[in-house]
């Protein structure tokens, strides 16, 4: 079996990891329920939901307590496979197009019949096996055009990103875990260009300003809001807990554990 199989649909108990969404994807929810956050908004996604993620954006994805066991199927489209496809049945990308980074579908019968016909597909990996694999990516994106035509406009889009405003982009993403290669590639600009513009916007090195905009969003959510640092500190772009509190108290002069002690206090004093 080759790698593509696994990596182009899938069933899985667990949130995607990648906050980068490289091709754009199908993504149903056979069971649980999650939120996605593209940096603009927030999405509340339960049993029975899907929709589009696009690519060349970014999204977080994190499970909400729920008392069904946590099942998603991820079904990517990558540009190959789209470009192939278009060959053959000659859909074209015309009219406005979106922005948003998750594109929710209403509840159509016809992608409920297709979701259940796949299931029996997967192995016990939670893949299919190739030679079903293009078969059932094909009858999909024909399903997903017949019950939303606009979605041309979004698969067969080949473009790269454009130039953009840094500054904004920057302000709205600097939350997400992803590799400065990635904001450079999202912002239309090459590694150089994007630290160049980056110092003269700034006046700081992407990696610094990061972790100072990060620890200080930190400082407000647990000082303002009583947020725990356990609960943050993922969500705020950090790997993991120990460097999080490392840098806190780098730049703070003290542990995130120190500050929420203070504000307990302070809450409690009459």
């Amino acid at each position: 079996m080759k790698e593509s199989a696994i990596a182009s649909c899938y069933m899985t108990p667990s949130p995607h990891t990648e906050q980068f969404i490289q091709d754009h994807c199908f993504m149903y929810l056979v069971s649980g329920a999650m939120l996605v956050y593209d940096g603009h908004k927030e999405y509340k996604i339960s049993s029975g939901d899907y929709g589009i993620g696009r690519r060349n954006h970014l999204a977080k994805y994190t499970k909400k307590p729920d008392n069904e066991a946590f099942k998603k199927i991820f079904i990517l489209f990558e540009q190959d496979f789209l470009k192939t496809f278009n060959d053959t049945y000659k859909f074209s990308a015309e009219g406005s197009k979106t922005t948003d980074a998750i594109i929710p579908m209403a509840k159509h019968k016809l992608v409920k019949n297709f979701m259940e016909s796949i299931i029996p597909y997967f192995n016990e990996n939670g893949i299919i096996e190739e030679q079903f694999l293009n078969v059932k990516r094909t009858e999909l994106l024909l399903v997903l055009l017949k019950v939303n035509p606009k979605l041309a406009n979004v698969f067969f889009d080949f473009t790269n990103p454009e130039k953009i405003d840094l500054e904004e982009f920057m302000n709205r993403n600097y939350r997400f875990n992803v590799s400065l290669q990635r904001f450079a590639y999202l912002t239309g600009r090459s590694l150089s260009a994007f630290k160049r513009d980056f110092e003269k916007i700034f006046c700081a090195t992407p990696k610094h300003w990061l972790v100072q905009k990060r620890l200080e969003e930190a400082y407000y959510l647990i000082d303002k809001k009583g947020k725990k640092p356990s609960e943050i500190y993922l969500d705020l772009g950090f790997e993991n807990f120990s460097h999080f509190s490392f840098a806190f108290r780098k730049l703070f002069g003290h542990p995130p554990t120190q500050l929420i002690e203070k504000r307990n206090k302070d809450v409690k004093s009459p």
